[in-house]
């Protein structure tokens, strides 16, 4: 079990300097305390509940994937429930690690670009042990809302469905970044939209892990057009102004 518990541990900063210790420190208690804040002030409404249900009454581990620029909100929700995610092995990725883990999150160090092989077998041997997996299935570089195959791959080796899931805030600001991260205005409402789970066979081909992450797309394209749709609802019913951009976009509804 220590080899289950490390993930859910800080790792040692001494190949960092000691102002990358202190960023990292400050960055990790910053972040926590900002999600924290605004998650506890949000009003949490939940679509789609029976397809966790079912995987769960199947005796199942699902593994979560959502696109990385609503992960904000989504690290409170999911809080506390052994989840394990990938990290890349940057210096960025070290504070990351640091304030998810301070939700309860593990963290295995790895990405699509760096390290991404030995992550993968890392998640598979969590997942035999019953932990469920999570993917910001387009990050950690983009492109925006293009689902990679880290999730069909993990499916596939373990035999647990892929379930796709969203989350909409109410109103937000948008981060300039490569994902235009969103990032909730605290007091708000958000509603959680869950898809319908996805599974991957053991004997599964190129073609075959393809096509399942196509469906992966449509399906995160799906909840992303339920969440706007319900947005837009909301804002005109209210009188509010839904989500700004930070720059003042006159498109800023627009997905």
């Amino acid at each position: 079990m220590k080899s289950v518990e490390k993930v859910f541990r800080h790792a040692p900063l001494s190949k960092y300097s000691l102002k990358q210790r202190l960023t990292i420190h400050l960055a990790d208690r910053l972040f926590y305390a900002l999600i924290a804040f605004v998650g506890k002030t949000t009003h949490f409404e939940v679509e789609g509940a029976e397809h966790l249900q079912a995987i769960e009454q199947e005796g199942k581990t699902p593994i979560y994937a959502f696109w990385h620029n609503r992960i904000f909100l989504l690290t409170y929700y999911f809080r506390h429930r052994k989840i394990v995610v990938m990290t890349s092995q940057s210096f960025d990725g070290e504070y990351i690690a640091r304030f998810i883990q301070r939700f309860g999150y593990g963290a295995v160090r790895g990405s699509s670009t760096r390290g991404g092989i030995g992550a993968l077998a890392e998640m598979i041997r969590l997942m035999k042990k019953g932990l469920p997996m999570a993917f910001t299935i387009d990050g950690p570089k983009g492109p925006k809302y293009v689902a990679k195959m880290g999730a069909c791959l993990l499916a596939k080796k373990t035999g647990n469905p892929i379930l796709p899931v969203s989350i909409e805030a109410e109103k937000f600001w948008e981060v300039g970044s490569w994902d235009s991260l969103q990032i909730p205005k605290p007091f708000g409402r958000a509603r959680l939209f869950f898809g319908s789970p996805i599974y991957v066979s053991a004997d599964a081909d190129e073609v075959e892990l393809e096509n399942k992450r196509l469906e992966l797309q449509k399906i995160l394209d799906y909840l992303v057009e339920l969440g706007t749709k319900w947005r837009l609802e909301i804002s005109s019913e209210g009188g509010s102004h839904g989500a700004e951009r930070k720059y003042g976009n006159k498109n800023s509804l627009e997905l």
